[in-house]
């Protein structure tokens, strides 16, 4: 019999709250797709450097599961409290016809039993299936050998689901059985007809505590734009992320209080329509919300600034594999006084030169007695702060004319020209390089080796000087030949291709110089080296990292936020449903009632977006700071494809809860005629 009438519930639930079980089957279809990667990835064929980033990626999952699974279980929970809230009036009628509180708890028991399994099968399925397209985006991004790949159900994956899952349902059990044993039977039964009591907060004192928390705010924002690096110690920056927190609750609790006030007082528009009516429904949610709308507005501001700035990383380093990495193969040659060039201390090594093509060999200088202060001066005060490396009494870097412009056409750069007693500045860090200029276009000269050099051009060129994942060149004083003369180098760079045609011989000369480079000694000589396989990995790596776990942790916190809005909606409507049915008996129309309806729901959403959206401006603005030597390729795509996920999900959220309020207040219409 309770069998029977927990089926009957969960029917009905079904219709009224797809919602939840939608929430539930998304929750599942996403954990197993990111805890099904490391089965799926092992059939891949990649090198091994890239396996070992493979590997490095599906630990880093499985331990962010941990994390996602606390959001889902705290989200089911939630999600129980307001079903029971919505079905309070049911559970009345079971008191009043005798059935006990453990009965009640035993009905839950079996729903919450049977909507687990259904949860679990339905989003194991479609999980399976959308894993595999998942295996193929992995197998792009890290260029794997797909012929051996074949459809795999991940039984790892599946249990370890079932498993935190299972765990999840069994305290939502727990919480549920603890709701029941609270409830009062008169509550139950009228509980429907009550609204959430309106608090009109002073409107004089909710002005004063939203000045200072968007003082507070203000202040936060620019800590971590414009006084970012300032702050280096972690307690001043979980000082500014608990300022931020609670500044947003006080925005909440300030605005949510005050905004049906403010509003009355425009006759105008109050009374226009029925915006009475979406005032009054929205404040009365608002105001018992306000503690949730700031954990919300938090989430949201996570998920924006995590897509936004893992995407934007990603295609930055792609884009510096393209800009950054030229050539094949790179070796750096250090020493304290220098004796032979780059490709005769490699001969004596024993290293095999015809295996390189296209070879150029560079030279560079460094002198005590030339420093930042002499050639920037008090132009570099800005990026004193900036960089750690970046001092006044740094050693500037000299190359001649004619070697950098071999850099310069192996980078794709353009070349440069000098008249005589003329210097010319190289540089990719934005702050350093902007330093530079500021300095050229001031004239700025100074004197080396007997000469005073003047700037040959009127600003600091952009160009890279070294192969790099990132953008790492401070600086560059490129002179005449002749400044240089007679003068002993400090270091030297070697920059060459492979000389070999086909994979098979790629793969062969990439082998010789990475076993070849294994010897210890070579870096005790000074001899440090670097190939395009190698950033590429690293490069991968990273990206995949950074975007694998912000879409994993995104993704949960956008959902768990759009479905507690949707569940608190769903549950008002169909407590509200009196209500619209009174504006129907007093002449509304049906388009008037579902243009209130729409602007309520929407209001609802747009609160806290609204605020995350500002935060995420500033958040964005600090992280791309942050990663500023990775550069800030494709910023606005970045943004837009973010922005392109949260309408679908959230906005998807929006219009799933509309449509399903205005069904619950149909149904309850045609029921009452």
């Amino acid at each position: 019999m309770l069998f029977k009438l927990a089926l009957k519930n969960i029917k009905k639930s079904v219709k009224d709250y797809s919602i939840y079980f939608f929430t539930l089957v998304i929750g599942v279809i996403v954990f197993y797709v990111f805890n099904a990667l490391e089965t799926q990835t092992a059939m891949l064929n990649v090198a091994d450097s890239t396996r070992s980033v493979i590997e490095l990626l599906n630990i880093f999952l499985s331990g962010v599961s941990v994390f996602v699974a606390i959001i889902l279980g705290a989200l089911i929970i939630y999600a129980g409290n307001f079903l029971i809230k919505r079905r309070k009036k049911e559970f009345g009628v079971y008191l009043t016809l005798g059935m006990s509180k453990r009965r009640m708890s035993t009905i839950l028991l079996t729903e919450t039993i049977i909507i687990g399994i259904l949860s679990l099968v339905i989003g194991l399925i479609v999980g399976t299936a959308l894993s595999q397209f998942m295996s193929v985006a992995v197998a792009n991004i890290f260029e794997a050998d797909m012929t051996s790949f074949t459809f795999v159900f991940s039984a790892k994956a599946a249990i370890k689901t079932c498993v935190y899952f299972g765990i999840m349902y069994l305290i939502v059990m727990i919480f549920n059985t603890v709701s029941i044993g609270k409830c009062k039977l008169i509550d139950l039964l009228h509980g429907s007809k009550k609204e959430e009591k309106l608090k009109l907060r002073n409107p004089i004192v909710c002005l004063i505590i939203f000045i200072i928390a968007a003082v507070a705010l203000a202040i936060d924002y620019y800590c971590v734009t414009v006084k970012l690096n300032d702050f280096q110690s972690p307690k001043v920056l979980i000082v500014i992320l608990v300022v931020g927190a609670v500044s947003t609750f006080l925005v909440f609790w300030s605005v949510s209080g005050s905004i049906l006030t403010i509003v009355t007082k425009m006759k105008g528009l109050y009374f226009k329509r029925l915006n009475s009516f979406v005032l009054r429904q929205f404040s009365s949610k608002a105001n018992t919300m306000v503690m949730s709308m700031s954990v919300i507005c938090l989430m949201l501001f996570l998920t924006i600034v995590l897509l936004g700035s893992s995407i934007s990383l990603t295609r930055s380093l792609n884009s510096n594999l393209r800009k950054l990495v030229p050539c094949e193969f790179q070796v750096k040659y250090f020493y304290e006084e220098e004796t032979k060039s780059i490709t005769d201390a490699l001969t004596e090594k024993g290293f095999d030169l015809s295996k390189l093509d296209n070879t150029e060999s560079v030279k560079f200088y460094e002198f005590n007695d030339l420093t930042m202060a002499d050639t920037i001066g008090e132009y570099l005060t800005p990026a004193l702060n900036h960089y750690t490396f970046v001092t006044m009494d740094s050693t500037e870097t000299l190359v001649s004319l004619t070697d950098y412009n071999k850099i310069a056409r192996i980078f794709g750069a353009e070349e440069l020209k000098l008249a005589e007693d003329e210097y010319a500045m190289v540089g990719d860090l934005s702050v350093v390089v902007a330093a530079r200029t500021n300095a050229i276009k001031a004239g700025h000269s100074f004197t080396f080796n007997g000469h005073t050099l003047t700037p040959g051009y009127l600003d600091c060129k952009q160009g890279a000087i070294m192969m790099s994942m990132n953008k790492c060149n401070e600086g560059v004083v490129v002179v005449n030949d002749e400044v240089l003369e007679g003068l002993a180098s400090s270091w030297q760079v070697l920059y060459a291709d492979y000389s070999c045609v086909g994979n098979d011989d790629i793969e062969s000369t990439e082998n010789y110089v990475n076993d070849f480079f294994k010897d210890d000694s070579l870096s005790d000589e000074g001899l440090f080296y670097a190939t395009r396989s190698i950033m590429k990995s690293d490069s991968i790596g990273i990206g995949a990292l950074a975007t694998f776990i912000s879409l994993y942790v995104g993704i949960i916190f956008l959902i768990a936020s759009a479905a507690i809005l949707s569940l608190k909606e769903l549950s008002e409507s169909a407590d509200n449903v009196e209500r619209y049915s009174v504006l129907r008996r007093i002449g509304t129309d049906e388009k008037m009632i579902n243009k209130a309806l729409f602007s309520q729901i929407g209001m609802f959403f747009a609160f806290p977006m609204v605020l995350a959206i500002i935060h995420s401006i500033f958040g964005l603005k600090s992280t791309n700071m942050i990663f500023e030597v990775f550069g800030s390729e494709g910023l606005g795509l970045s943004i837009a494809i973010t922005a392109l996920i949260i309408v679908l999900i959230y906005g998807g959220y929006f219009l799933l809860t509309y449509f399903t309020s205005k069904r619950i207040i149909a149904d309850y219409t045609y029921r009452q005629q």
